[in-house]
């Protein structure tokens, strides 16, 4: 069985209804509860044009299913920004399709238009299925993360 194609395009105004239940899928799978007013603040940096926020939404046909969030930030160590992939998700039922790969390559050709020097993201250890896909596109730097909520 063929699976259906699929585009990727960044997201627009009149996306929010076929974002936010990927966002909320995501937020399932990671069991995080982000308020709603944050959601909604992230969502209008998004459509800012200022903002070095940006997301993208996998569509098949008319149906949404899956989402990528990146943003760009200055680095001492390089002249290019950097580019981080905050956010990537397939729904369930379509993952291991190639929607994955192609939401990151689709942020590696925007970082790549901006003159990023990398793209960086982060997952959780027992992120097993993901990783395999990840090891594939990228290399482990081998750094752990260390932080404190504020």
């Amino acid at each position: 069985m063929t699976a259906q194609p699929f585009d990727i395009r960044p997201v627009q105004a009149g996306d929010h209804a076929a974002w936010l239940p990927l966002w909320q899928g995501y937020q399932r799978f990671y069991r995080a509860d982000i308020p709603d007013c944050t959601s909604e603040e992230t969502w209008q940096r998004f459509l800012d044009p200022r903002e070095p926020m940006h997301a993208a939404l996998a569509w098949q046909g008319e149906r949404a299913v899956g989402l990528v969030h990146y943003l760009f930030h200055r680095s001492c160590w390089t002249v290019g920004d950097y580019c981080y992939l905050q956010d990537l998700f397939v729904i369930e039922d379509l993952r291991g399709a190639g929607i994955g790969r192609r939401l990151i390559e689709h942020v590696y050709a925007q970082a790549t238009a901006a003159g990023a020097a990398r793209v960086h993201w982060l997952t959780h250890e027992t992120n097993r299925d993901a990783m395999q896909l990840y090891d594939r596109l990228a290399e482990r730097s081998g750094f752990v993360q260390y932080r404190k909520v504020l």
